[in-house]
């Protein structure tokens, strides 16, 4: 039976488990954050892997690692210690956690997606005032590599998008602030926001995400399930599938997470997730916990 390295133990960790297990591939969780990691031995210590702090845990005997620490300081320890290949190692990670990358490669392929502008801090009003000068407002203001909605925000005027750069500006004048980028993005609104899940090249199902009513006569319109969408399993119809492969493909992401929005006229990929949540199955293709497990097989003989 092989032996999967998981550096999560929340919702997905709960429900790959046992499918996986019935596949022949023993799910276990690594810890990769929140606790102390050794990172070399000493004299004579003859550089033994191993980590100290409470609940540690042997890294030795694993097969393969699913999916690269969220964390990467620490994930590159953890790779180390480990030693297995990845189903979506760093480099997947990092090229999706990288919005404005992610979107760049998918208009340079063809694939559509909304109209967006990289803005590198620190610049002048002026240099945004005139990066937004093509668009329609109300836009969409987010922060390049955050996920979960965290820091988006829509802006209906120039003096409101003005402001929410300023709170940018005091974030990116902090030193240890790595990306100092962040995105301004034309505004779809009442689109309909799919989660489409791509495993090994091919379309394995996808769930619409949408806020409560009541959510939505408020004002609220961010459709992300950490901030109270519910997601509902959909049957996308061919073209939508295909843009999904198609962003695995240019991406050269095993499995991938493709957030589509869709409005009565236009279909675009809004962003991708290689760190994606696996909902239940039955929101799936049939086939979704078989194919998921022939790629953590192949993965593990180094075919991936």
């Amino acid at each position: 039976m092989l032996r999967l390295a998981m550096t999560t133990d929340a919702e997905t960790f709960d429900r790959v488990r046992e499918p996986l297990a019935d596949r022949g591939v023993a799910v276990e969780h690594v810890q990769a954050k929140e606790r102390s990691l050794r990172v070399a031995g000493g004299e004579g210590d003859g550089g033994q892997s191993g980590i100290e702090g409470d609940g540690a845990e042997a890294f030795d005997g694993f097969d393969v690692g699913f999916v690269y620490p969220s964390r990467l300081m620490e994930g590159a320890v953890v790779d180390a210690r480990l030693s297995v290949p990845w189903v979506n190692g760093r480099d997947a990670v990092l090229a999706s956690r990288n919005k404005a990358g992610a979107l760049a490669a998918l208009d340079d392929a063809g694939l559509p997606t909304p109209r967006t502008t990289l803005v590198s801090n620190p610049v002048d009003e002026a240099v945004v005032t005139e990066a937004v000068s093509s668009f329609s407002y109300p836009v969409v203001v987010k922060p390049n590599s955050a996920t979960r909605g965290v820091g988006v925000a829509t802006a209906g005027d120039l003096d409101s998008l003005l402001g929410v750069v300023d709170y940018l500006n005091l974030v990116h004048d902090y030193r240890a602030t790595g990306d100092k980028s962040y995105l301004i993005q034309e505004f779809l609104p009442d689109a309909r926001d799919y989660r489409a899940m791509v495993v090994d090249g091919a379309y394995a199902g996808a769930v619409r995400r949408e806020l409560p009513a009541d959510a939505r006569e408020r004002g609220r319109w961010k459709h992300n399930v950490h901030r109270g969408a519910e997601a509902t399993g959909v049957d996308l119809p061919e073209r939508a599938r295909e843009l999904a492969e198609r962003t695995a493909d240019v991406l050269g992401i095993d499995y991938l997470g493709v957030d589509l929005l869709e409005t009565d006229d236009r279909l675009v990929v809004n962003e991708t997730n290689a760190r994606p949540t696996v909902d239940a199955a039955t929101k799936y293709e049939p086939g979704f916990y078989d194919r998921l497990a022939g790629l953590v097989e192949r993965t593990a003989a180094g075919e991936n």
